[in-house]
């Protein structure tokens, strides 16, 4: 295990747009920083609303492949990809030019075994730098009994061995888990109401329960980088420029859509889609998908 201090490349962090001094020294030196208040209730239900009409379109659950990069299919989703205090608090952290590399939603019925195995975030992503900055907003309540997102602060200091499991009921898309005893580590819980968002370092380790409540549990993660980041397991890869400029043109910039599934936006859906499963799943020590 060897030790990787956190660095802010071409921008070094000050007093924030949204997140205090405080804040944003926790972000630096813990990996993560929670709740901030972004969507009022009535936004976020209405944000749960739409998703929904769109299960009850794909027979009432989303197929694997639009779960993830759905800001490529859905104005409302690249509105709130772009949302202004989203982007202040990310620009706080990270400098005004930013991408946004994907987007998934995370989904636990009501009264569900499903859970997200200890992880770090850029393990299988093939992102060239540590500054990335993954978003958690959540569309519902997010409460310990639910299966709220836990942290291991500091971890971000650290790259862990992981381990694929590939359980059925592990969320993620190898059923990773970190190589360590949990129990001999410091862990934060992150609950949030809905419109709240959470904030962690793209190497800080984090999971999540099972659902143990009578509602849905429902999130969508954004994942936030500096331009300059590059892909290094694909010769080509996608993502949004959501502020800023960007003069390194390491990815190809994902069309806005124009109306909810439109052609040309499942076209290059389909093309990220495909390009983010070789990525995610390059090496892997079965030939099992989820994705």
């Amino acid at each position: 295990m060897s030790a990787q201090q956190i660095h802010f490349g071409e921008y070094a962090p000050g007093m924030g747009k949204v997140l205090n001094e405080g804040q944003i020294r926790q972000y630096v030196e813990q990996g993560w920083v929670s709740p901030i208040d972004v969507l009022s209730s009535d936004q976020a239900f209405e944000c749960r609303v739409r998703l929904e009409e769109w299960e009850q379109m794909r027979g009432g659950k989303l197929p694997a492949h639009e779960r993830s990069s759905a800001h490529i299919l859905f104005p409302w989703i690249d509105d709130l990809m772009r949302n202004g205090k989203i982007l202040d608090a990310v620009e706080d952290l990270i400098g005004p030019n930013i991408l946004c590399w994907n987007s998934v939603f995370w989904i636990k019925e009501a009264e569900s075994e499903s859970y997200v195995g200890w992880h770090q975030d850029l393990e299988y992503w093939g992102l060239s730098n540590s500054e990335v900055v993954s978003i958690w907003v959540a569309i519902s309540d997010a409460s310990e009994a639910s299966g709220c997102m836990s942290v291991i602060p500091g971890s971000h200091k650290e790259i862990m061995a992981h381990d694929e499991t590939y359980e059925s009921k592990n969320l993620l898309s190898r059923g990773q888990e970190l190589r360590i005893d949990i129990s001999r580590r410091s862990i934060v819980s992150m609950p949030l109401k809905a419109g709240q968002v959470s904030f962690h370092n793209v190497r800080t380790a984090h999971g999540s329960g099972p659902n143990t409540t009578g509602d849905r549990r429902i999130g969508l993660s954004f994942h936030y980088m500096p331009t300059y980041t590059e892909q290094t397991l694909s010769e080509w890869d996608s993502a949004s420029l959501v502020r800023g400029v960007d003069k390194y043109n390491n990815f190809e910039h994902c069309p806005r859509p124009r109306k909810p599934l439109d052609s040309s936006s499942v076209e290059f859906h389909k093309l990220a889609s495909d390009a983010m499963r070789e990525i995610i799943y390059k090496g892997a020590d079965s030939n099992q998908r989820t994705l």
